[in-house]
């Protein structure tokens, strides 16, 4: 093909260089901003082998097997994720790679869509893996290629980090064919790819070694560049970090850092010898800048910086150039907290544990929006998987007694990642505890990708679909209930009974989420005249439903889905369906 200029979101160049790459198997699970990725390379299926796997640390085994095999191979993941691939990680670090190899790790500085601030590049660091970190879509594509051959070259696996700001952001690139990379032969050789102990002493000594040869050939490596302008400001930087860099200041000298581990030495003292003041501009982590000063060079970073949040051009302006800026302060929008959609069936399970007085060690999802107002059930929310296994240590910290007043929630894709492992500990350590699995039938808060119980494939085949409440019984649960989320009655008796049991119950709400179904939904309305006013159907806290100036209740039919948990609230038949007819 000629080659053709477009407009790609970060993510989707990633995807891009993927497949120009000549990538043959791609695994990941869904996770905010990494998610895209993965939608935009299933596009090219008919090259490119693609799925969603249970979790992490499965998905970086499955570019494991398939970069053994001979072919280049990716996993994906955000921040987070990476603690969960830690442990393949490390130990392909040590084995290297046949096929190319990468692992592409979206950070995300200023927490948009996660419960912590990680740089990815401390965990490379401690896992003696090289990170290639590109700075716009265009380089988001072309560096994808780049990161396979050194892969391929040093004998290493390939840490691709971006951010949420290049992964959400669009820029210019240009579209090449696909190269039809050879596969690479598999020849056994156990002493590399069998990790006993004296393998791996032998692997680490090997891994040393090409480390430098990686770090001595960065000093030219065409990654890093140096841009000479003005020599008074020099500014070593990545990513993101040298767009604003360049907006900020753009008569200054920079040396750009497309290898971000391990560093350029001999090419940051050249740079560093030839400009008058050294600044170091990275967002997160001073990974650049303790290792630069470790090299006895002077360099000013994160005592005018943060550690925190993402960077802006009037940020480095004001740090450097000590402008006092005439920025207007943002109007001051009403606080709008996170919310459960309207018509969420995980809406009803919280109204329910509310009324009943429970307690919830929650999960990463949706159902984390339950720990606001006014359902304000969710006590904790740690990390995917975390609610069975932190249940299960109050009661070993408390007593059976103690978690009566408690319960776990956590969604249908989250106990297929973990959840199902921390499920397996409570039977194993004869657990009593009580856990909701808020089945809605999809990955939601990502995006609603499908997982290995909606019997779908990212590549939209149809799938053996797991089945969740035999696969608890296999585990040896006997107490496995299924229950209509909304079915508040029945769900109410069913979580009275479950938690009051000494032994491990299991109750399935399985209700898809609302936003799945594109057909016409029905449709409520309040009737003012029959409103006595008690407030019982706004206790779920459904968006569409407001309170009028005389305090009858009004529905907005923009919003209602029909999800009918009002009208089951409702005792005086102030809240009708609407007939088709009359809609």
């Amino acid at each position: 093909m000629s080659e053709r200029r477009v407009i790609m979101l970060g993510n989707e160049a990633i995807a891009r260089g993927a497949y120009e790459a000549g990538v043959k198997v791609s695994a990941a699970y869904p996770g905010t901003p990494s998610t895209e990725i993965s939608e935009y390379l299933v596009q090219y299926k008919e090259d490119v082998y693609a799925e969603w796997s249970p979790n992490e640390k499965v998905a970086t085994e499955v570019a494991i097997g398939a970069s053994v095999s001979g072919v280049r191979s990716m996993a994906c993941m955000k921040h987070v994720g990476l603690n969960v691939a830690s442990d393949p990680l490390y130990t392909v670090s040590y084995m290297g790679v046949n096929g190319g190899m990468m692992v592409v790790v979206a950070d995300d500085p200023g927490l948009y869509s996660s419960q912590n601030e990680q740089d990815t590049r401390m965990v490379a660091r401690a896992a003696q893996v090289p990170v290639i970190e590109p700075s716009d879509s265009a380089e988001a594509k072309d560096f994808v290629k780049r990161a396979f051959e050194i892969s391929e070259q040093f004998d290493r696996p390939v840490i691709f980090r971006t951010t949420t700001r290049l992964a959400h952001s669009q820029g210019l690139v240009t579209l090449k064919d696909r190269e039809e990379i050879e596969d690479k032969p598999y020849v056994k050789n156990i002493q590399k790819t069998v990790m006993m102990p004296g393998n791996a002493k032998i692997r680490h000594v090997e891994i040393e070694k090409r480390n430098k040869e990686l770090a001595e050939a960065a000093n030219t490596l065409d990654l890093n560049r140096i841009e000479m302008k003005d020599t008074k400001i020099g500014v070593i930087t990545s990513g993101i970090p040298y767009q604003y860099v360049k907006e900020a200041l753009p008569n200054a000298s920079v040396l750009k850092l497309g290898l971000v581990n391990p560093l350029p030495r001999k090419l940051i003292e050249e740079f560093a010898s030839k400009v008058e003041t050294l600044y170091i501009v990275e967002e997160l982590d001073p990974v650049i800048e303790e290792q630069v000063r470790s090299w006895g060079i002077k360099a000013i970073g994160k005592e005018i910086f943060t550690v925190q949040g993402e960077y802006s051009a009037n940020m480095i302006r004001k740090a450097i150039l000590k402008e006092e800026l005439q920025i207007k302060e943002p109007a001051k929008a009403p606080g709008r907290p996170p919310i459960l959609c309207p018509g969420c069936p995980h809406r009803s399970v919280y109204y329910v544990l509310k009324k009943l007085g429970l307690h919830a060690a929650g999960d990463i999802g949706c159902y984390t929006l339950g720990a606001v107002a006014p359902l304000s059930v969710v006590d904790t929310t740690i990390c995917m998987g975390a609610s069975i296994s932190s249940l299960h240590g109050m009661e070993k910290a408390k007593g059976k007694e103690y978690i009566k007043n408690w319960v776990a929630v956590i969604g249908d894709s989250t106990f297929l990642h973990t959840g199902v492992n921390s499920l397996m500990n409570m039977m194993y350590n004869k657990a009593t505890g009580t856990v909701l699995i808020l089945d809605n039938s999809t990955t939601g808060m990502t995006g609603h990708q499908d997982h290995a119980a909606t019997g779908k494939t990212l590549q939209g085949d149809p799938t053996w679909a797991i089945d969740i409440p035999a696969l608890c019984r296999a585990i040896g649960v006997k107490n496995v209930v299924e229950v209509n989320a909304f079915d508040i009655e029945l769900l109410e008796k069913t979580v009275k009974e479950e938690v009051a049991k000494d032994e491990v119950s299991v109750i399935i709400t399985k209700t898809p989420c609302v936003l799945l179904s594109k057909a016409k939904k029905p449709l409520y309305r309040a009737i003012p005249d029959k409103c006595k006013k008690c407030g019982m159907c706004m206790k779920p806290g459904c968006p569409a439903m407001t309170k009028a100036a005389d305090g009858t209740i009004r529905i907005d039919d923009t919003m209602c889905t029909g999800c009918g948990l009002c009208d089951s609230l409702c005792k005086f038949g102030a809240i009708e369906l609407v007939k088709e007819g009359d809609r």
